[in-house]
């Protein structure tokens, strides 16, 4: 379900989005929800702990590490207490 929201800006800073979401095949209405889907992304720590979850697997799989690597490494962390 979608809603609306009125947003007050400035008319020069609402002529300057416009212009540029022109150039970029965008109305206005999507560079806001853009904008606004960043906003929260940024700020949402159970996304963004989510996100670096992602980008650490992604990377560990790139190295050639998998989940038993992982599994190992913690149980010698664990062992070194």
């Amino acid at each position: 379900m979608e809603s609306q929201m009125m947003v007050r800006i400035d008319l020069d800073l609402k002529a300057k989005v416009n212009t540029i979401a022109k150039s970029e095949g965008k109305s206005i209405s999507e560079v806001v929800r853009e904008l606004l889907e960043d906003y929260v992304r940024d700020r949402d720590i159970g996304l963004y702990i989510d996100d670096l979850w992602k980008r650490i697997g992604a990377k560990m799989s790139s190295r050639g590490f998998g989940p038993e690597d992982i599994t190992r490494a913690i149980q010698e962390a664990r062992a070194k207490r």
